[in-house]
């Protein structure tokens, strides 16, 4: 899987374990200081983190219910 315009160019060539573990801003899109942002407001330091974060689990739970309610 080629997920390279997702990720910041220094970790291009990385794994996914090591991807979940690197910092936030490894992502593309995410600066540093949305970084610092995410980990002053939620704890959030690394993609793991973001992921796990409860608040993204009940977005994406909202909006997979949306798509089947009728």
């Amino acid at each position: 899987m080629n997920i390279n315009k997702a990720l910041m160019k220094a970790y291009e060539d990385k794994g996914f374990k090591d991807l979940a573990d690197a910092p936030v801003d490894a992502i593309a899109g995410i600066s540093a200081g949305d970084a610092k942002l995410l980990d002053d407001a939620f704890g959030v330091k690394t993609v793991r983190d973001l992921a796990e974060l409860k608040y993204v689990k009940w977005a994406q739970a909202i909006v997979a219910l949306a798509e089947t309610e009728e």
